[in-house]
């Protein structure tokens, strides 16, 4: 085997328990902090955006700090969610429906970023319908922040040993607990790099030097586009969910598949002719 050959490219794996700490029946766990703390530090970074009048057409921010602090909940409920019936329809839809209860245990795992973003934006689209906020803007800003949540969401992913990549011999592989004896990609880490920080850097830069917040729905595209193009890179590297595996060419998975409208979208939203600037987006 690959690992038995080349012993020495492969790097330990952290042992790190995905249970933080426990009090009685309450269970702390990396993969809950995450989403917790991803949203908390986004919503930190929307906050700062809506206080930066000059990022903003005409120099007046589209709606107020208070909305945003309102949205955290539905911004979690939305997540949630999403990410577990996309799981469901998108990865899983017979095993839920032999076994409906299942549908409740979140905690042992079965979370689709997909459904998960569709859960969000659905969340944004109601919240800002409700409150009269032009929904574009709205959008721009909760895309932008919400590069916090997927960096430390793949961070957990890590450290709980799931998604991880195919078999390796690069330097920087690793030997994962339940992945068997062969080094492997950490594309749980590639994600975190690419989806995270690499997309967060180019959304900032979009929206302080380019000022492309003047263009409701321009950086809620350019996330769609920017996430659609790094998920499907790192797809080269990940494992396939086993029982999917390769829809096609023993290359094509599911996460490229659910990836593509997201291209065509991005790319619909930043070239959208603008509203009126006299009129909400």
């Amino acid at each position: 085997m690959l690992y038995t050959q080349l012993p020495n490219l492969a790097l330990t794996f952290p042992i790190i328990d995905p249970i933080i700490f426990e009090i009685g029946p309450l269970a702390v766990r990396w993969y809950g902090l995450a989403y917790v703390v991803g949203i908390l530090l986004g919503w930190y970074y929307a906050r700062k955006l809506v206080s930066t009048p000059r990022l903003w057409r005409n120099d007046k921010p589209a709606f107020g700090i208070v909305d945003l602090d309102d949205f955290l909940v539905w911004a979690a409920i939305g997540i949630v969610l999403g990410g577990r019936f996309g799981y469901i329809l998108f990865y899983d839809l017979a095993r839920y429906l032999d076994n409906p209860i299942d549908i409740l245990k979140i905690w042992t795992g079965g979370m689709s970023f997909h459904g998960g973003a569709l859960g969000l934006m659905l969340a944004v689209i109601l919240f800002a319908r409700a409150r009269k906020i032009a929904v574009f803007s709205f959008l721009d800003v909760i895309a932008a922040a919400s590069t916090f949540g997927l960096f430390f969401g793949r961070i957990a992913n890590f450290i709980n040993s799931e998604l991880w990549g195919r078999v390796t011999d690069v330097p920087w592989a690793f030997v994962f607990p339940n992945g068997g004896p062969e080094p492997r990609h950490p594309s749980q880490l590639y994600e975190a790099a690419l989806e995270g920080v690499v997309l967060f850097v180019i959304l900032t830069a979009m929206i302080y030097a380019g000022r492309k917040l003047k263009k409701p729905g321009y950086i809620a595209g350019a996330w769609l586009f920017g996430y659609g193009v790094a998920r499907i890179i790192v797809e080269f590297y990940r494992m396939p969910d086993a029982h999917i595996g390769y829809l096609a060419g023993g290359w094509m998975t599911m996460g490229m598949v659910l990836s593509l409208p997201m291209l065509a979208l991005g790319l619909w939203a930043m070239m959208r002719k603008p509203a009126d600037s006299s009129q909400p987006a």
